[in-house]
């Protein structure tokens, strides 16, 4: 029989009352002054508990000199006995360790699978809630409070409600109007004082720029891209889909950064705040939400509003990037506090009835433009809330407005095309004639104009006597595409474009009978594309072709 420790036969061999195990007398002892306990059970172990076993006499030699080959051995044997007992205890820490571990490995997974659960069931949840009330237009008010903020929504019982059952807003007060006052004199002095960069793209640059990349964003059941608009500091591209999602996509990785899903219905209108992380979206079912990133990439919706009582078409941030005012086909739009998400004013023309379906600041701040599918374009005093001019001429719905940074200039977007305005007359001084032109943008030093349509146009500016010089029209590469959105960067030499209709390769697949699950395997119907000029240039236009969503 051997050693329980060591593995070797006893010399004087003991056993353990308690386990029955065998030790060598010496080994089990030095143990049990170290640790009180048995080294291979665990239990409590005294000198009492162990039993010497009578074995056959065993001469030992005398005591040598250390000095001595018998001696030197001796120490040998007891550094052995220690080496023994030190691998023995790490054997049995090594082994309760992987025990540990593996059970510890075993409950992450466990919690990694309930987590995910939670998730699919949080989302489920809020599928349904989003379902009921859209089907529920007056809940009962124990409902609401219960409901209040669970997904970034403001409680309806927290606000008070005016005649019809309106919302009662407090206003704009007389501290923001000194702000935006004061944002409209430094900006003003600052323009006085600007002068267009160096870098500045030039004619000839802009003749030249050529298709990059093409990446698909949206989704396929449902193709489209409404809107788009860009955060320049970051070289993120944010677009809202017929999908009802908006992406945020990184132009230099051509990555997808994070999808933002809440909207029950397709998204008409994406902004940033500036050059921070906030991302504003508009959307056809009545709402606008306000996204935050908490700083991991996962976009969150801190605020939904609820003010309008139709679709909401038009979302344009204020240049102090405090404030944003949404436009809405209820016939008002609403002045908002970006920080606590409330609706400070709510304004809608009495005299006429006008459902707005473009907005945008003046770059000083002081002058609303909006534009309405009555054909109107009107012009509000941000301060009084008051609609001071108005301009007619258009055919058609106005679909985009944009001022020019010189601030004297207006370019509207409608059915019949692109008309210019002078704000200082109060009169159209030239008109783009272009079928079903939906949008139109300056560039942030006014010197170009971009308009999409059935293609993309770029011109140069001039005066109001001066003619405004077609620079270059870039094809809708999709063959029968439609765009439905252009914007402009300060930096960098990109375009993209948006595809609605069939591309030249789908509408091949069809003549030779493909089945349409085939076709979109085959062929991604939401994609982004780049456009790159041969140099270096500060100047980006972004179009975008809508209905199967390719963005170029």
């Amino acid at each position: 029989m051997n050693c329980a420790i060591s593995g070797e036969v006893p010399k004087e061999p003991v056993v353990s009352t308690k386990s029955g195990l065998l030790f060598e007398r010496r080994l089990i002892e030095r143990h049990i002054s170290d640790y009180g306990k048995c080294p291979v059970t665990g239990e409590p172990l005294t000198i009492d508990d162990i039993v010497p076993i009578k074995t056959g006499e065993i001469i030992k030699p005398k005591t040598l000199h250390t000095a001595s080959i018998p001696g030197l051995l001796g120490t040998f044997q007891n550094e052995w006995d220690g080496l023994m007992l030190s691998n023995f205890a790490l054997e049995q820490q090594l082994h309760t360790a992987r025990q540990e571990l593996s059970h510890a490995l075993y409950q992450h997974d466990s919690a990694c699978r309930v987590i995910a659960r939670l998730k699919k069931e949080r989302d489920e949840a809020r599928q349904l809630l989003a379902e009921v009330e859209r089907h529920i237009p007056a809940a009962p008010e124990a409902v609401t409070a219960n409901a209040a903020l669970s997904n970034g929504k403001r409680a309806a019982g927290d606000e008070e409600l005016g005649p019809n059952a309106k919302k009662l807003c407090p206003g704009i007060s007389a501290e923001i109007i000194t702000e935006l006052t004061d944002c409209n004199a430094a900006l003003s002095q600052k323009r006085k004082k600007r002068q267009i960069p160096q870098t500045l793209a030039s004619i000839d640059a802009l003749e030249r720029f050529t298709q990059l990349s093409s990446h698909p964003l949206h989704k396929t059941n449902k193709p489209g891209i409404c809107s788009m608009d860009i955060l320049h500091s970051k070289d993120v591209i944010a677009t809202g889909g017929v999908d009802a999602t908006a992406v945020l996509f990184d132009r230099p990785s051509g990555q997808i950064l994070s999808t933002l899903t809440g909207h029950s219905k397709k998204v008409t209108s994406v902004k940033f705040v500036g050059d921070t992380d906030l991302v504003l979206t508009a959307s056809a079912d009545k709402t606008v939400r306000i996204w935050r990133n908490p700083g991991d990439g996962n976009y969150a919706c801190g605020h939904t509003l609820n003010d309008h009582s139709a679709e909401v078409r038009a979302v344009t941030v204020h240049p102090t990037n405090k404030y944003f005012v949404s436009a809405s086909l209820d016939s008002t739009w609403c002045f908002y506090d970006l920080s606590s998400g409330s609706c400070l004013a709510q304004v809608s023309d009495g005299s006429e009835n006008a459902d707005y379906t473009a907005a945008a600041f003046h770059p000083d701040g002081l002058i609303l433009g909006t534009g309405t599918s009555q054909s109107v374009v009107k012009i509000w005093d941000v301060k009084s809330q008051a609609n001071v001019a108005k301009f007619d001429g258009h055919t058609g719905e106005v679909t985009a407005i944009s001022f020019s940074e010189n601030g004297y200039f207006l370019a509207t977007a409608a059915e019949d095309g692109v008309r210019l305005w002078d704000l200082r007359k109060l009169r159209n001084f030239k008109s783009f004639l272009s079928a079903d032109a939906n949008s139109v943008e300056f560039d942030p030093s006014g010197s170009y104009l971009g308009i999409a349509a059935s293609d993309i146009r770029v011109y140069q500016t001039a005066s109001v006597k001066a003619e405004w010089n077609l620079i270059k029209t870039l094809p809708d590469l999709s063959g029968t595409g439609k765009a439905t959105c252009v914007k402009t960067i300060t930096y960098g030499y990109l375009v993209f474009l948006v595809t609605k209709k069939p591309t030249p390769m789908m509408t091949l697949l069809k003549t030779r009978e493909e089945s349409v699950k085939t076709l979109r395997q085959q062929i991604p119907n939401v994609h982004l594309r780049l456009y790159l000029a041969p140099i270096s240039q500060l100047l980006l236009y972004l179009t975008v072709f809508a209905a199967t969503g390719r963005i170029s």
